[in-house]
């Protein structure tokens, strides 16, 4: 039996319609398990590119553990915590009395006291170990 344009067009209506409720229940599956993720590894907008920060801004300063996070809860800690702000650097340097300095910005009086005495900035130096 030949179909009719009108037969045709309900039944074009009729599966849109079916597809969009797929794609739906789709994307509130995937939203889901994006949501869980973006908690458990502790994302910000930034990490996923949704910053209007330059990307080479984004990146500075964060380490893989403060982009990894500590599990469930940890966006939220973080967000909590002032998460906006760079993870702390690592020392570079530091003294006898456990002074530390990053290597940024000003020297810290305890660093300049040394370099006055004679001492030089690879006495202080932190080596990998």
């Amino acid at each position: 039996m030949a179909r009719t344009y009108e037969q045709l067009q309900r039944q074009i209506v009729a599966l849109q319609a079916q597809a969009e409720k797929l794609r739906r229940k789709e994307l509130d599956e995937v939203i889901g398990r994006i949501r869980e993720a973006i908690a458990f590894y502790g994302l910000t907008a930034d990490d996923l590119g949704l910053s209007s920060k330059p990307a080479s801004k984004r990146r500075a300063g964060r380490t893989a553990a403060t982009r990894r996070g500590t599990g469930k809860g940890a966006a939220k800690r973080q967000r909590a915590a002032g998460s906006a702000k760079a993870a702390a650097a690592a020392v570079l340097y530091r003294d006898e009395n456990g002074n530390t300095w990053v290597g940024r910005g000003k020297r810290p009086q305890w660093l300049r006291d040394a370099l006055a005495a004679g001492r030089s900035l690879e006495d202080f130096k932190v080596t990998a170990s």
